[in-house]
């Protein structure tokens, strides 16, 4: 039986990411994963990557290439309400607030890498089961390298919670998610745009020339939403947006429901849990990917400060304590944005319209926003 000190399971984004940030910690480490080696560098999302996690690409030698289109501007602002907010890079000394990528070309660049450090990967290999004991963790496998292999730490960085499993906290926000990509008149000048509705958010990410779609809405509202034609959704958008920005076509129209789900502790034994493997997020204010590689960051620098056993009790309690106040501060405040402007209720509408003319106004307040949004509730490095 092949014994390895890190087992990662998966190969997207975040597992890659963790074996980049360890490929010179002296581990034996291979990464397992189900999908087909391309699988990843289809991925057809977009993901909105706050300044941060740009720094935490740049150290693992993949940012340079990569078609990032940056976010100078995020303009937040309530449909129906007076009162709206402007973050912008030049006041915080940053290049960019943040920048929005495809999805798949950072795994395609990720993977390059793992390669190039001779990272071994098994592609079309399920992990089937993970078993624990006092000095390492049995890993069941399926598929193209069927078997079994050892490892001193496993770390989940893929895979979906068990419903209604021990230890999984789980809400349903009756919303789903309709993604596509806009064309504008007069391009986007690397200005984002976070309007609240009643329904949910809808955000515009400048994504090479045009804007990246989120648009969250209920259940019900998201059927009839794709039952339009491209014109008629197109001026259903622009009502909702205003005149801000001219739409002018769209495409590759998608949807898939929204839900917080997350483990309340994702340590176990010699197992770690990292990205939507831990906690999956709603899409607002883009902090879901950005979450989890700062998971990706903290773990990895645990383990080069702790030398020794990297699945022992002692490691993973120290990960533990690195993480706590991000994770369930980020939890906490994705969750109460949501609950707090998809409402119809006219004391909070009017409250939040406030709060937004406030934080305008304010640029304690405004900094602080800003900073959480770029490096996450430690506001890191």
């Amino acid at each position: 039986m092949q014994q390895h000190d890190l087992l990662i399971v998966g190969a997207g984004p975040v597992g890659l990411a963790l074996a980049l940030s360890l490929k010179d910690a002296g581990l034996d480490i291979v990464l397992a994963d189900t999908r087909p080696r391309e699988a990843a560098a289809g991925d057809p999302r977009i993901l909105a990557l706050a300044h941060g996690s740009r720094l935490t690409l740049e150290q693992l030698g993949v940012w340079q290439g990569l078609p990032a289109t940056p976010i100078s501007t995020i303009h937040i602002s309530q449909q129906g309400s007076f009162g709206r907010s402007m973050l912008q890079a030049a006041d915080y000394d940053v290049p960019a607030l943040g920048h929005v990528l495809p999805a798949g070309e950072l795994a395609a660049a990720l993977r390059r890498k793992v390669d190039a450090a001779g990272i071994a990967v098994l592609d079309e290999t399920e992990v089937t089961r993970l078993a624990p004991g006092a000095d390492d963790v049995i890993a069941s496998l399926s598929g193209r390298h069927a078997g079994t292999l050892s490892a001193r730490l496993a770390a989940c960085a893929e895979g979906g919670m068990n419903t209604g499993a021990d230890g999984i906290v789980e809400h349903d926000y009756q919303q789903h998610a309709l993604i596509a990509q806009l064309s504008v008149s007069g391009g986007h000048k690397h200005t984002a745009f976070e309007r609240f509705t009643t329904s949910g958010p809808v955000a515009l990410l400048p994504c090479g020339q045009g804007y990246a779609l989120v648009h969250v809405a209920a259940a019900d509202d998201a059927d009839a939403l794709l039952q339009l034609d491209d014109a008629a959704y197109l001026a259903r958008l622009q009502t909702i947006i205003g005149h801000r920005v001219t739409l002018t076509a769209i495409s590759d129209r998608l949807r898939y429901p929204l839900g917080l789900r997350y483990r309340k502790n994702p340590i176990g034994e010699r197992t770690v849990w990292l990205g939507n493997a831990a906690q999956t997020l709603h899409p607002v204010a883009g902090q879901g990917f950005n979450l989890a590689l700062r998971d990706v960051h903290a773990l990895a620098d645990t383990l080069l400060s702790h030398r020794g056993d990297p699945g022992s009790s002692a490691t993973l309690a120290a990960y533990g304590k690195t993480r706590d106040l991000d994770r369930f501060g980020t939890i906490r405040f994705t969750d109460g944005l949501v609950r707090l402007f998809s409402n119809d209720i006219a004391p909070l509408r009017h409250a939040r319209g406030a709060g937004l003319f406030a934080l305008d106004l304010c640029s304690p307040l405004r900094h602080f926003v800003a900073r959480r949004m770029m490096f996450g509730a430690r506001a890191w490095p």
